[in-house]
């Protein structure tokens, strides 16, 4: 649900633009009560999807999310919007879009770009944690019967499981465990962090992935769409996404300094935040 996009100088634009083939309008960084409106209205539109808990809880999350990327981008000080919230509340199970900041300026490493790529995913995965145990802990065990009249099933998440398991202990077969709004906006965090953090181009992944091994990125991102491509087959709910990421995701802009490795701190935690991915990801989200 978060993405961020940057803009070349026009000195770099001549050498980067066949790099770079699409370009997002830029939007303001100076008039603050634009994004507060937005917050707003998306706090309305996650409220009218399933009430207080759940919109309290998700907006907790996307703002952790967004405001690790913005505080991020601060510490290096690299220009950047507040997030822009996206209220939908019709005809999608989230109330919302999600949020998203824009850079508007070029990311000066790779120590940079790791950082400003995984402060956000990391800080929304520590909203989540909390939320699934509290509100699994909450929720409901209920006759598979009755979870049927909720129209779908939430797929579930290694992760997901083991924490459901903690909290709430075994579930008898033939049951089934009808979430509390606290526990569903726990399952939404999981779900859009590992979303993030699928290592494709412009997603946060991408950028840390692109942080990692460099230009390797590149034929990598070939192999994780293949891959992306056999997962939208086995689920079609994935067929947006998937062209989406082959349209506009595909391609990922050096940082200014492309030569630095990263320490070996931050490499070790790439590795750990890939592991979150694998263990957060939801190969069917919707079983109806």
């Amino acid at each position: 649900m978060s993405d961020y996009y940057q803009k070349y100088t026009p000195s770099r634009f001549a050498l980067l633009k066949n790099r770079f083939r699409w370009q997002i309008k830029p939007l303001p960084d100076n008039k603050p009560l634009i994004n507060l409106a937005l917050f707003i209205l998306t706090f309305a539109s996650t409220w009218l999807m399933l009430g207080a808990w759940y919109s309290v809880a998700i907006m907790i999350f996307l703002t952790a999310h967004e405001m690790g990327h913005y505080l991020m981008c601060r510490k290096y000080g690299v220009r950047a919007t507040l997030p822009f919230f996206i209220p939908f509340p019709f005809l999608n199970p989230f109330g919302t879009m999600g949020a998203f900041i824009q850079i508007k300026e070029h990311i000066p490493g790779k120590k940079a770009l790791f950082d400003i790529g995984a402060a956000g995913p990391l800080s929304g995965f520590m909203v989540a944690l909390p939320l699934v145990y509290f509100g699994i802990a909450r929720s409901e065990i209920v006759p598979v019967i009755g979870a049927e009249q909720q129209g779908f099933f939430l797929g579930e998440s290694l992760l997901f499981k083991y924490i459901a398991y903690i909290s709430i202990g075994h579930v008898p077969s033939g049951f089934d465990v009808s979430l509390h709004p606290l526990a569903y906006a726990g399952w939404v965090g999981l779900f859009v962090t590992a979303l993030n953090l699928i290592p494709i181009g412009q997603l946060d992944g991408g950028h840390i992935f692109y942080s990692l091994f460099g230009r390797l990125a590149k034929k990598a991102t070939l192999v994780f769409l293949a891959g992306f491509a056999v997962l939208t087959v086995i689920y079609p709910g994935w067929g947006l996404l998937f062209l989406l990421l082959v349209l506009f995701g595909r391609h990922h802009p050096e940082p200014l300094d492309s030569i630095t490795p990263l320490d070996a701190n931050r490499r070790l935690l790439g590795y750990i935040i890939f592991i979150i991915f694998l263990i957060s990801f939801t190969p069917v989200p919707f079983k109806f």
